[in-house]
């Protein structure tokens, strides 16, 4: 084998270890509490939210969550969905600024939820869903701090929000991206089942004009033969 042959396989070789350490970084560094999905358009209603929790440690298992709400946004009418193995605790906090609706003046929101009682095993993670009533209008981007304890006793705080132009702090916290009407994550993935059911439907209605059209030429062609054969036997001497 020749030198240059030799230099370019140690070349490739440096490349893909260096390309597969930078992927690995990545997963590691994307291994963190998010909200999905990431983004919701501005007071939306009726929806609901899903924070997913991922157990990091090699050995310790997650036995403890607790969600932190925005209280200078906050979230109207928050209910907690039921999770096989955990309990959830809600905490209730008085508002400085009440928030107006058509239903009334609202004074209290949800701040904080705790789970506890279940178990998060190494390596594996769980979504953890809250309902909402109705967004804030009034932001960007809602912020959910976050903690996560662990058997051994360790707690990590996802709690660090990221500055404008830089990059991604170590243990962020999840963020919800607040959006104009008809730009959210949320309404894609409904624009795309759509999309996805209308072609179905399209694909459906073209099967069956074609099996029409086929079951429409087998009856000409046994028409045809059964005038042919009526022809013939006409013409056989009795």
């Amino acid at each position: 084998m020749s030198s240059s042959h030799t230099v370019l396989r140690r070349a490739g070789l440096g490349t893909a270890l260096a390309a597969t350490a930078v992927l690995t970084a990545a997963g590691v560094a994307s291994a963190h509490v998010t909200v999905h999905p990431d983004s919701y358009a501005k007071g939306a209603t009726d929806g609901a939210l899903s924070f997913r929790v991922p157990d990091e440690s090699d050995t310790a298992s997650t036995t403890k969550v607790q969600l932190f709400l925005p209280t200078d946004h906050p979230l109207l009418g928050v209910l907690v969905s039921p999770h096989d193995g955990w309990t959830a605790e809600v905490t209730d906090t008085k508002l400085k600024t009440p928030v107006k609706t058509d239903d009334g003046t609202i004074t209290d929101a949800v701040s904080e939820i705790t789970w506890t009682g279940g178990k998060i095993a190494p390596g594996r993670y769980e979504d953890f869903d809250v309902a909402f009533g109705q967004l804030p209008d009034d932001t960007a981007q809602l912020t959910f701090k976050t903690l996560q304890t662990y058997s051994d006793g360790k707690v990590v705080r996802w709690i660090e929000e990221a500055a404008q132009g830089d990059d991604e702090p170590e243990n962020p916290a999840p963020v919800l991206k607040l959006t104009a009407a008809g730009t959210t994550s949320a309404t894609k993935t409904q624009t795309a089942s759509k999309s996805t059911a209308s072609a179905a439907e399209a694909s459906a209605s073209d099967s069956t004009a074609r099996g029409l059209g086929i079951a429409g030429l087998v009856v000409g062609v046994l028409g045809l033969a059964a005038g042919a054969f009526a022809v013939v036997r006409s013409r056989r001497p009795r």
